[in-house]
């Protein structure tokens, strides 16, 4: 029975050699088999390969995954040693579209073929960034990004809008720094994605809710930042767009230096850091507290250097001679007032003095022209007077002075003015008729 099983199976490997191709009668060892195998592999040499990264572990530094095609259903294995990987972009993930240089490595021991990554990049950068740089340009002719539209903060506001990642860090450090600076902050906090497909649509739809709400003075939209493929939905043209056309102040927090998406152009305010929007949004009540201090105490030196050098003005003008006896004043003016008393008196003295003098002149002139003067001298006026004879007949005449003897015929009645009193008399003719008779 030995010797009939020995002539039907194959010999012991110490029996047999490996020279020749496999055979039943000669069969490889696995271990040659697989040295074959991997001498053949490793012949093959590296290739660039495009896929989308399905599935991305760590272990002991070194990344253990699978590449899938897009198109069709084929996976392969991938690892990533840990000195590679070092120079490989860290925020590489599941999800991601990457080309890889690889080489396919077959494992002895476990008989599995891998493939070793020796370089690994995102796809499609270039494109990406054309696109963007593109839209930039666009944005930028119609005056989104001019400083003239940008709308300042208001210095402390009563309720700010913060747009961010459920539960991310992002909105824990705004909240907690802002609630240092000013514990009375009031916020009002719309989760959104923050990467990924959805994102424009959730943060436009926050935008403009928030845009909305009357007690909202100012937005803040916070990431903690992250790889440049992740923050394309924040320059997305529905987001850049809808951040143009708020009404209240936006202020993006992204957390992003290089390759910063286009919402820090167009937003009002453009903080580093989550961080350094709650600190740009929101005052320091200390140090507000302390401006305050400082500002009274300008104020209180102000008033009392104004105070004082009126006081010293004040002083300076009481120490005058016309302020220090006002007296001087009245006695003055009193010592003036009878100067010109004295002289107003003696002035209309004088006046009263010629006008005396000039009445008493004109009094004696009047009294020399005067015809009683003449009387009293004993002369005598002789007036024509009506008769009861001539009454009605001769009335002009009456009154008449009678100068010669022709102005009184006979019978014609006289009156006679003496220098006391008058006469009653009848005309008798001239005296050489009375002589004749």
């Amino acid at each position: 029975m030995a010797d009939q099983r020995s002539a039907d199976q194959p010999g012991t490997v110490a029996d047999r050699t490996i020279d020749g191709p496999p055979t039943f009668e000669n069969p490889w060892p696995v271990a040659h088999f697989s040295g074959k195998i991997k001498a053949y592999i490793d012949r093959l040499g590296t290739a660039w390969v495009e896929g989308e990264i399905t599935q991305w572990g760590v272990s002991g530094g070194n990344v253990y995954g699978k590449l899938k095609d897009t198109t069709e259903d084929v996976t392969i294995g991938f690892n990533i040693w840990s000195s590679v990987r070092a120079k490989i972009p860290a925020d590489l993930k599941q999800g991601d579209r990457v080309l890889a240089l690889v080489k396919p490595n077959y494992w002895l021991k476990g008989g599995t073929l891998t493939m070793q990554v020796f370089e690994m990049r995102h796809v499609g950068l270039g494109d990406m960034l054309e696109r963007l740089e593109r839209l930039r340009r666009q944005l930028a002719s119609e005056g989104l990004f001019d400083a003239s539209r940008k709308k300042r903060l208001p210095f402390l506001p009563g309720r700010i809008g913060l747009i961010t990642g459920k539960d991310s860090d992002a909105e824990k450090d705004v909240l907690r720094n802002a609630q240092l600076r000013w514990p009375s902050v009031s916020f009002r906090v719309v989760h959104t994605a923050v990467q990924g497909d959805r994102v424009p649509r959730e943060v436009v739809a926050a935008l403009a809710a928030l845009d909305d709400d009357p007690e909202v003075e100012v937005i803040i939209i916070a990431r903690g930042g992250g790889d440049f493929q992740n923050l394309m939905g924040f320059s997305d043209e529905s987001v850049l767009r809808a951040a143009a056309a708020c009404r209240t102040p936006l202020v993006s927090a992204i957390g992003h230096e290089a390759d910063r998406p286009l919402l820090d152009d167009v937003a009002d305010l453009r903080a580093s850091t989550p961080t350094d929007a709650a600190k740009r949004v929101v005052p320091d009540v200390s140090e507000e507290l302390n401006k305050v201090d400082q500002a009274r105490a300008r104020l209180s030196l102000r008033v009392t250097a104004f105070v004082r050098h009126e006081i010293d003005r004040i002083e300076q003008v009481r120490s005058r001679p016309v302020l220090s006896n006002a007296t001087w004043i009245v006695d003055t003016r009193a010592e003036d007032l009878t100067r010109y008393v004295s002289r107003g008196v003696e002035l209309m003295n004088r006046v009263l003095e010629r006008a005396g003098t000039t009445t008493s002149e004109l009094s004696a002139r009047l009294r020399a022209l005067s015809p009683q003067s003449t009387l009293d001298r004993g002369y005598a006026i002789v007036q024509q007077g009506a008769s009861a004879g001539q009454q009605g007949s001769d009335q002009q005449g009456s009154g008449h002075i009678v100068r010669s003897p022709a102005d009184a015929p006979l019978d014609t009645e006289l009156t006679i003015t003496l220098a006391s009193g008058a006469l009653k008399a009848l005309s008798q003719g001239e005296l050489d008729s009375l002589h004749n008779r």
